[in-house]
């Protein structure tokens, strides 16, 4: 299948019922003097761009087996060396999974954005696909941006050398270039521009809140699902201001040994990547010792409220209610961020189930559409017979499809439960409300019923 884009022709890889559309340019390779820069639009080119495996991705460390936090990640999401694609700062592009026969349908369309922390992850780990997605007549797209230092380095030297004196944030530009891309460009492989679902996880759903809390997005995002990761009325994430994340990153510089943005700009990838991962280690060391708190969360190179993409942090956001006034979808699993000791000890879930449960009752008051709350409170099945808790990501393999892939000895139990999911998602993606057939009775989650599916 060959679709015709505004910059070019595009060669996609035929599937049983659907096309995938692997490694997708969504804006300029951001190398050279454009590393540091907000993404720039694309050149057209000649001919026709074969799309047949995904594309290069952000430069990160990946979890190993041999640390705490790293062991579980690693065999869950990164053992199988087949879906660990090279990493590079060439790494602005997207896949599209579409089950259009032609460019004439007009089919909703689902924007993914992956978590990791701001600091890695990427748009075609082992657990995503859009196949089941596809199946529901629903088009995938993930979208690979930059992280870490290349995405959110802010310093006083980048935004001296900026139009509008910002820096950092460039991560969440991509986001925005990559979604602009969408609207310009998915009806060419069977989308409707006007019907577009962001959804993520984890720092992916950080990244939603912010793109639905930021002009620059217009009203080119119709619904949202939040996944693992919404700030309400809590304060459990960073949320720095422009200053604060410059003097962050005054430190990772300083790692470096660079005197001048010319020197920083020729420094290669691993030298930048371990500078820092240097700062990350003396930040977490001050949390531990006590000579910094830890009560807005370990992750200090981030999305900073720079008065361009955002005019406030998403709290104050959430406050005033001038988020956009679409349908939403909020959630998160049994073992999540900011769950404490105290939450395990008394089986409660945590701050994170208040704030979906606070976000969803919000929409109510400010009279926008009706929003639902999930809880993914399902044991996995584990080695030797053993359950495991659901833990922060573990509801990605259900709510794309993909168990198959997983080592872990799925159930027919673990399968039906990833059919509701792809289904309640789909059907939400598709008119705002997950309920339909083959998914449980879904209510709305409101300050009269706060009611929260609890899926186990």
């Amino acid at each position: 299948m060959q679709v015709k884009t505004k910059y070019g022709e595009l060669k996609g890889v035929s599937q049983e019922g659907y096309t995938v559309f692997k490694g997708v340019p969504y804006a300029k390779p951001p190398v050279g003097e454009l590393r540091w820069k907000r993404p720039q639009e694309l050149d057209p080119w000649e001919g026709v761009k074969d799309c047949g495996h995904f594309e290069k991705i952000t430069p990160q460390y990946f979890p190993t087996p041999d640390t705490p936090w790293g062991s579980m990640y690693y065999k869950e999401f990164y053992s199988n060396p087949d879906f660990l694609p090279p990493t590079d700062e060439d790494c602005l592009y997207l896949n599209i999974w579409t089950p259009a026969v032609t460019g004439d349908e007009k089919l909703p369309v689902a924007f993914w954005i992956h978590g990791g922390g701001f600091g890695g992850g990427y748009n075609s780990e082992i657990e995503f696909d859009g196949e089941e997605y596809c199946r529901r007549g629903i088009i995938l797209v993930s979208v690979e941006y930059r992280c870490g230092i290349f995405g959110f380095l802010a310093h006083p030297w980048l935004s001296a050398e900026d139009e509008k004196g910002i820096s950092g944030n460039y991560g969440m530009y991509d986001q925005v270039a990559a979604l602009n891309w969408v609207y310009e460009n998915i009806a060419a492989f069977g989308g409707d521009p006007e019907n577009i679902t962001v959804f993520g996880q984890s720092a992916g759903c950080m990244s939603t809140q912010a793109l639905v809390s930021s002009p620059l997005t217009g009203n080119k995002i119709k619904k949202a699902i939040l996944q693992s990761g919404v700030v309400s009325t809590q304060g459990f994430v960073a949320m720095p201001t422009l200053k604060e994340e410059e003097e962050y990153g005054k430190q990772v510089v300083e790692n470096t040994g660079a005197k001048s943005l010319e020197e920083l700009r020729a420094m290669d990838t691993e030298t930048l990547l371990a500078a820092k991962d240097k700062f990350d280690g003396e930040m977490m060391r001050q949390i531990f010792s006590g000579e910094r708190s830890g009560a807005e969360g370990t992750l200090f190179i981030v999305p900073n409220v720079d008065g361009y993409l955002l005019q406030k942090n998403v709290k104050e956001i959430y406050a005033e209610g001038s988020m956009k006034k679409i349908p939403y979808m909020a959630g998160c699993v049994t073992d999540d961020l900011a769950r404490t000791p105290e939450d395990r000890e008394n089986g409660e879930p945590g701050i994170l189930m208040d704030s979906c449960i606070n976000w969803c009752k919000r929409q109510e008051e400010l009279g926008n559409p009706p929003a639902y709350c999930y809880y993914f409170n399902h044991e996995l099945p584990g080695e030797e017979g053993k359950k495991d808790v659901a833990f922060h990501s573990a509801e990605l393999w259900y709510s794309f499809g993909t168990l198959g892939r997983c080592w872990r000895p799925m159930e027919d139990k673990d399968f039906e439960i990833s059919r509701q999911m792809v289904n309640a998602w789909a059907n939400f993606m598709k008119t705002g409300d997950p309920n339909g057939e083959g998914v449980p009775e879904w209510k709305a989650c409101t300050a009269g019923e706060p009611y929260v599916w609890e899926i186990k």
